[in-house]
């Protein structure tokens, strides 16, 4: 049982670690990404939207 609490302890050390040199990052990379542009929103939407019907796809074999 002992061992159980130091391991959420490193567990949370760690993740807290992760916040503290991920988050700099994160926010640098998004200060300094490239802006969307006319088309870039078809690009994202198109395979979206053929997941999604590929998902239904999926659900509707399995209820059948």
């Amino acid at each position: 049982m002992e061992s159980n609490m130091w391991m959420k302890i490193i567990s949370a050390l760690f993740l807290g670690a992760m916040l503290v040199f991920l988050l700099p990052r994160a926010k640098h990379m998004i200060q300094n990404s490239p802006k969307a542009g006319e088309g870039d929103w078809k690009a994202v939407l198109i395979p979206l939207v053929l997941l999604v019907l590929f998902v239904l796809f999926l659900i509707t074999m399995v209820r059948t």
